[in-house]
């Protein structure tokens, strides 16, 4: 059976992992076609700011000029949560690129080499997983000033680690195989070997838990700018619109959910966005893994 049609065969077999793909591309539908969904105003600078309508601090209701409403600040939540797809998407891949690339070198030096390399490597990586991730991104974030570029540096800073071991890990187990020492044999360089050889048939793994972690890292943007430590106010940004939420969570007595539609819409645009990666990084397990049996 050839590769494509087995991984059809795993992506169809599964109703959970094309709902994810569903999801997944639902999202790339809406940032890709953001500026014909939510328009920019004409004459803004800057489509990533959300436009407001007054200063009032009270969330105003979905209405037919606002569709899904206004925050703290009366900023469009319409606008926040289509625009703040792009800024989730941005988020995501690029720090989880940076840190796959990182991951995956650093690994490969320390499993294929070991020794002294092996033993610096993990030594860095032992320090910086001492630290707990979240409070580790605060300090850093905190240390380079609030902005959103800021909780990439930091969500990078503190993922790696993880990354480098478990590719580590997947080198060791392959490089006594035969095939490895048949390479060396032939004379084949340290990198050849590491490039065709050991990294196609160990990084399976990775690759999984790089496509779960997107919407981890996600998420933990979002709860730094909940914070008060991601994007700058008024910033398309789903834990921005989240926390602009904090003091409307419930309402007054009379009316304990009058004011709903502020913290549920981005909370729903955060939860979908990450089940649907989760979702999908099944399907990426069953496709890559090489340990499933094909039946």
């Amino acid at each position: 059976m050839s590769d494509w049609k087995f991984m059809v065969r795993q992506l169809v077999k599964n109703p959970l992992s094309l709902a994810g793909i569903i999801i997944i591309l639902t999202f790339v539908i809406i940032a890709i076609f953001a500026p014909l969904i939510a328009p920019p105003p004409e004459g803004h600078l800057d489509p990533y700011k959300i436009p407001r309508d007054g200063y009032s601090a009270t969330p105003q209701a979905p209405s037919e000029e606002h569709i899904f409403g206004t925050t703290q600040g009366q900023y469009d939540i319409f606008y926040g949560v289509i625009w703040g797809t792009r800024s989730a998407f941005h988020v995501g891949l690029v720090v989880i690129g940076i840190v796959l690339s990182v991951g995956i070198v650093l690994g490969s030096l320390a499993g294929y080499f070991g020794g002294v390399i092996d033993e610096i490597i993990m030594r860095i990586t032992d320090i910086f997983l001492a630290f707990p991730a979240l409070i580790l991104a605060m300090a850093i974030v905190a240390s380079l000033g609030p902005s959103l570029k800021s909780v990439m540096i930091a969500l990078t800073v503190v993922s790696w680690p993880s990354y480098a071991r478990l590719i580590r890990g997947d080198i060791l187990q392959v490089r006594e195989e035969d095939y490895i020492e048949a390479s060396r044999g032939i004379g084949a360089s340290n990198f050849r070997v590491i490039m065709r050889h050991a990294l196609p048939n160990s990084i399976y793994p990775t690759l999984v838990m790089a496509s779960l972690d997107i919407g981890a890292v996600v998420l933990a943007a979002a709860a730094l700018s909940f914070l008060g430590l991601g994007a700058p106010e008024g910033y398309a940004d789903w834990g921005q619109l989240t926390s602009f939420a904090r003091n409307w969570i419930i309402g007054p007595s009379a009316d304990p959910l009058r004011h709903w539609f502020a913290v549920t819409i981005p909370g729903l645009f955060i939860l979908f966005f990450v089940l649907g990666w989760n979702l999908l990084g099944d399907a990426f397990r069953d496709i890559l893994d090489p340990r499933l049996a094909r039946r």
